[in-house]
């Protein structure tokens, strides 16, 4: 049996919650201990987004539950009316995740039938310490950047694969590897990246962590641009005295596929490319037209797979140096 983190995190969060209530001589303690095991979350950003909203929901509740154990006494009715206008309060004022907890700390007041200040303060003590202790064990997280880096790496290394099968069907060479299986694989790692890099986002409290989101981003719209280049480059019937550069180009495209290229060098041989077919002679035949219009659409679409890189690596670099200056 494998014992997690958050788990680790819950059982002890709880025990503290409870001892540190009962030191400050709180009744109802155990609440405290469930605040906590309610308040331990995957994300810094998200505990304490979740903390913030329960307080809020608390001092909602308990204002709203004052006023019917007011009118109608500390009866099952007044707090049935209590949870008929706090309940929708709390839905538009998007506090939904307090709605549990406000109203257990409601029944304190209910059962022991006491509006005293004495019992205000209880409450709003129990939910600081649950909710505190929660916090304070969120601030640990374990580092993803070594996880993040290696499956960079590993989108990287399967883009490599797909498009060095675009050369082999450039050239007509048989294809070993499983060009629609690799996309497959690509778009299944793009979207387990997407999730990791925003998780460790939300666990970024001061630290600018966009590149990991925005590279990621990147990659998943160069792989809508692969999934289209690959409709192109099967749909040729007749390949043009072109298609050798171009392979030679994709296999140089497939050897730079890098994090750290900002692929300008690239773009300049597409482009000299584009321009070679713009200049020679005009297809003779149907075929030979339709397939050099479906290579002329692999080339655009190549150089707008290089542009998103080259854009991504501008825009960070310019952040650096604003950075920089901002610093000095």
């Amino acid at each position: 049996m494998k014992i997690g983190l958050r788990t680790v995190k819950t059982a002890v969060g709880a025990t503290l919650a409870i001892l540190i209530a009962e030191w400050l001589g709180l009744e109802y303690a155990v609440s405290a201990g469930l605040i906590t095991v309610l308040s331990i979350q995957n994300t810094k950003k998200g505990s304490i987004q979740l903390a913030v909203q329960r307080v809020y929901s608390t001092v909602i509740a308990l204002t709203i539950s004052a006023i019917f154990f007011l009118l109608l006494g500390f009866n099952a009715i007044a707090f049935g009316l209590y949870l008929l206008v706090f309940i929708p309060i709390a839905v538009r004022l998007k506090v939904t995740d307090g709605i549990v907890v406000s109203s257990v700390l409601v029944t304190h007041i209910l059962v022991e039938q006491s509006l005293s200040l004495f019992w205000f303060t209880n409450e709003m003590l129990l939910m600081a310490v649950g909710a505190g202790i929660g916090i304070l064990l969120n601030l640990y997280m374990p580092k993803m950047d070594i996880e993040m880096k290696q499956q960079r790496q590993k989108i990287e290394s399967i883009m490599r694969q797909i498009f060095f099968c675009f050369a082999q069907d450039l050239k007509r060479e048989p294809v070993y590897l499983d060009e629609k299986k690799l996309i497959k694989q690509l778009s299944a790692y793009l979207t387990e990246a997407n999730e990791q890099s925003r998780r460790h986002f939300d666990n970024q409290l001061f630290a600018d962590s966009r590149y990991y989101i925005k590279y990621i981003d990147m990659r998943t719209v160069q792989l809508r641009v692969i999934k289209q280049m690959s409709l192109s480059i099967q749909s040729v019937s007749i390949l043009t005295n072109h298609a050798t550069k171009m392979a030679e180009l994709v296999e140089k495209t497939a050897l730079s596929i890098s994090e750290q290229n900002p692929a300008e060098d690239l773009i300049e041989d597409v482009n000299q490319i584009l321009t070679d077919f713009r200049q020679s002679e005009l297809p003779k035949t149907r075929e030979e037209f339709e397939g050099r219009a479906l290579l002329f659409q692999f080339l655009n679409d190549l150089r707008y797979l290089l542009e998103l890189k080259r854009d991504f690596t501008q825009q960070f670099k310019e952040d650096k140096e604003l950075l920089k200056i901002n610093a000095s």
